[in-house]
């Protein structure tokens, strides 16, 4: 149980460890496979110059440019990839998704651009410099020292095996955690009623319908934790978080009211976030 920022307990299950090891397999392999591809194209595309020039002769600016091409590429796969899916608004590369995980931080509240890069770049610690250190131990290069980093990276490597929560050591540097996020519908869990869709109450009889400024008071963060609060089904937390958007916008909403009131908020935010992103308008969240 977390208790965001606004106050709002919110239930969460950690991701298994086994569910993690399998996201990064996929990861792996979609970048993996990606790179073979692009390599392919550059090697073709490098017999292409050749053959069209003749000769070696007056080769060497494509070719550096192409090297240098490839070793950008190289880069933003090693990093860029997580860094981009992890930035946004899921907060998951395709692995996580298919596996129904994702990051989020441990206070609750949205995951920062500085939480995603310091995890990911805790990376190399963690899984590369063990596996460097491991391959090369047998061979006793490094003698005794050799032995002693293996161990001390391998600790690192291990650390997610020895705590309750599974993390990293880069979830515990960047204050994040790596969480179930279920691909249930939102649509199955709400209730039957015409609430979402028209605005009008079941309950009360009351019709909700929000303007222009009352929508713009939150972003695309706020509508993913609306969506999971409505899916939890949690009415304690239902509660809380209509009290709160009613006193953002400046409404009363009637007792026992609050799920109606909610899904008509969810479902309007919605529409308005996805037509102001057809027009090339994006707000992340409710301070942006």
């Amino acid at each position: 149980m977390v208790i965001t920022p606004e106050g709002i307990a919110l239930p969460f299950t950690i991701g298994s460890r086994s569910a993690r090891f399998g996201a990064l397999m996929i990861d792996f392999m979609i970048i993996g496979f990606t790179l073979m591809l692009v390599t392919a194209l550059l090697l073709w595309m490098f017999g292409g110059l050749l053959s069209s020039m003749g000769s070696s002769q007056g080769m060497n600016g494509p070719v550096e440019f192409l090297v240098i091409f490839y070793f950008l590429l190289l880069f933003v796969a090693r990093y860029g990839y997580f860094l981009a899916f992890e930035m946004g608004p899921r907060g998951a590369t395709p692995g996580k998704r298919l596996l129904g995980i994702r990051v989020a931080a441990r206070d609750g509240g949205r995951l920062t651009a500085e939480a995603v890069i310091a995890r990911n770049l805790l990376r190399d610690i963690e899984i590369f410099l063990p596996l460097v250190f491991i391959f090369s131990a047998p061979s006793g290069e490094g003698g005794p020292a050799g032995l002693a980093a293996m161990a001390w990276f391998a600790c690192f490597m291990l650390f997610a095996v020895f705590n309750k929560d599974a993390m990293r050591a880069g979830d515990l540097i960047a204050g994040t955690w790596v969480v179930e996020a279920p691909r249930t519908k939102l649509a199955e869990a709400l209730s039957t009623t015409t609430a979402a869709a028209s605005g009008t109450s079941d309950v009360t009889g009351a019709k909700y319908s929000f303007g222009e400024a009352e929508l713009a008071v939150y972003g695309e963060y706020e509508l993913q934790t609306l969506e999971r609060i409505l899916r939890d089904g949690n009415e304690e937390a239902i509660g809380k978080v209509a009290e709160t958007i009613c006193r953002k916008i400046g409404w009363t909403a009637g007792t026992g009211d609050e799920r109606a009131f909610l899904e008509s908020f969810y479902a309007q935010l919605r529409a308005r976030l996805e037509g102001g992103m057809r027009f090339g308008r994006r707000k992340a969240d409710k301070h942006s």
